[in-house]
């Protein structure tokens, strides 16, 4: 029975590729019908199908806009939704972080939570038997899972933490059972060496679920052996049937950080549809559907009772504290960009053709002025060029030309604690000539693509064996199509000529102007990458996207 609920769940991965079953609504109310705007974060896609329900039930239409952690909590600080509708609700996995600012206490008016899911380590079932970690009495921690990554047993996919919820709490998890402190726990009292042990087990990085879960198919076994995740992102890939092996699921022992996914009110004038929003997704109907469609757990004890064949028994569990000291979360993010991930070495490969000349350069100049420390935003700080980070340009039109190297110093030495540092005068000066380069792009002549995105691979390949302690990727901006040298067929032949090496190196392509989108999207499935739209969305925007993903 267990085994046919869970084939029937899992036809795929994202929400689409879930049960078209839908809970039988109550009669449709007959009162105008008006529209509920909800701010969502990413991980959230897969209740979507919910929507047409709540309007049957409620009379309330709901229109939802996903974005990441960070960029929505940013919106919904600043207010600004970037020309797009305001959000009269935000429902983000939890607000802890979001609330431990008093601009964003100020901006929600209400909050229900409206379901269950939490941090697990899914560790593949032969690993895990291997290690003894799948027998009943085992009790691992985070300490455990800490020095599994330092010694090479766990080597793990995880949602960048600096720009992804489940990966900033994952990694949270880890500071607080090592402080040991719980809510008084500082940016002070971070153990270091906690962090950096952990660190060492990180080997596939994205901001996004599905990203993940794709690279994680291909390599699991090879590359990583372990997802960390909410568990029903997790027992959804098990039920998926993509898998080499399914995950055995991990609750550190001491605690975790469970997602309570906060339905918030940020738009008092919307107060009575909201009500009626949160009474039916508190109601039986909608916590059933929920719970059997996303395998996330209902509010309420009798409930899940009634989703034990789907939903594995956990018994107790502790619950780790957030602390309150904002400081200890920012410090964390600044400490994880600038010191403890491994450090990022990538080529841009910059379109310079006659094409761009005009309003796209300028586009593509403030977009890397952003990256480059002129946005002072929140997205805009997790974005920035990090110390130690090693940057070449590639400009290319008629052909590729020689990379130039941008190289960010590292920042003094801690330590103790994770108090944010403020750049050093040298960094200051590297920031301000990746600024200047970029003033000096000139664009004139053909579109080498495809020429030029292999120099950049076969450009990585040979940094990566002089530095194999860096994580390498390429990022190639063409606003047209392939137009001078190889085209995509002469390119996918000379890729599989290259080292197996090349498969860690994903390329990441920005689709802007009149660029060949199928052909964007045929380049980046061979080399492990993923294309960003920048048609309908800021360029600078789509370059911050990218740089949760290296």
């Amino acid at each position: 029975m267990r085994r046919l609920a869970l084939v029937v769940l899992a036809v795929a991965l994202s929400a689409c590729g879930k049960r078209d079953e839908q809970p039988e609504p109550p009669s449709a109310q007959a009162a105008t019908r008006t529209t509920l705007h909800v701010l969502a974060t990413s991980d959230l896609k897969d209740i979507e199908p919910l929507a047409a329900q709540i309007e049957a039930a409620t009379g309330v239409a709901v229109e939802f806009r996903f974005g990441g952690t960070m960029e929505s909590t940013q919106e919904v600080l600043s207010g600004d939704s970037g020309g797009k509708p305001s959000a009269d609700v935000a429902w983000f996995a939890n607000a802890k972080y979001l609330l431990s600012d008093a601009a964003g206490q100020g901006r929600v008016k209400l909050q229900e939570k409206i379901m269950l899911s939490p941090i697990a380590v899914g560790v593949s079932e032969s690993d895990a038997a291997r290690f003894g970690w799948n027998k009943p009495d085992a009790k691992l921690t985070w300490a455990d899972i800490a020095k599994a990554s330092k010694r090479g047993e766990l080597r793990y996919a995880l949602s960048n933490p600096a720009t992804s919820n489940q990966g900033f709490m994952a990694l949270l998890g880890v500071v607080a059972a090592a402080g040991g402190k719980g809510e008084a726990l500082t940016a002070a009292d971070v153990d270091r060496q906690a962090i950096s042990d952990f660190l060492t087990g990180y080997k596939i990085v994205g901001d996004n679920s599905t990203y993940l879960a794709e690279q994680f198919i291909k390599q699991q076994g090879t590359r990583a052996n372990a997802f960390i995740n909410y568990e029903s992102w997790l027992l959804t890939l098990n039920a998926s049937g993509k898998l080499r092996e399914k995950l055995h699921l991990i609750y550190p022992f001491e605690g975790v950080s469970t997602a309570d996914y906060p339905f918030m009110l940020l738009n008092d004038a919307k107060r009575a549809d909201y009500l009626k929003v949160v009474d039916y997704l508190k109601g039986d109907t909608a916590q059933l559907w929920l719970a059997r469609q996303t395998l996330r757990r209902p509010m309420k004890a009798e409930l899940a009772k009634t989703v034990e064949d789907i939903l594995p028994a956990r018994g107790f569990q502790v619950e780790l504290p957030f602390s309150p000291d904002r400081q200890l979360a920012d410090g964390l993010i600044d400490a994880y960009l600038n010191e403890f991930r491994k450090p990022i070495a990538s080529t841009f490969v910059l379109d310079t053709s006659g094409s761009m000349q005009g309003e796209r350069r300028e586009q593509l100049v403030e977009a890397i002025h952003y990256l480059a420390g002129a946005d002072v935003s929140l997205t805009g700080r997790v974005a920035k060029l990090t110390n130690r980070e090693k940057l070449w340009f590639l400009p290319f039109s008629d052909r590729p030309r020689e990379p130039v190297l941008f190289e960010i110093p590292a920042g003094s030495a801690k330590r103790k604690g994770v108090l944010p540092q403020a750049d050093t005068d040298a960094k200051t000066a590297e920031l301000q000539r990746v600024r200047d380069a970029a003033d000096n792009l000139r664009m004139a002549g053909g579109t080498a693509l495809y020429d030029s995105v292999l120099a950049a691979l076969n450009h990585m390949l040979e940094q990566r064996k002089l530095k194999p302690d860096y994580q390498y990727s390429v990022i190639a901006f063409t606003d047209g199509k392939n137009t001078v040298g190889r085209d995509l067929d002469a390119f996918k032949q000379a890729y599989e000529q290259m080292p197996e090496d090349v498969r860690g190196i994903p390329v990441f392509m920005v689709l802007y102007g009149d660029a060949a989108e199928a052909d964007l999207k045929q380049l980046v499935a061979i080399t492990g990458g993923r294309v960003f739209d920048a048609r309908k969305t800021p360029l600078y925007a789509v370059f911050k996207d990218i740089r949760a993903y290296q």
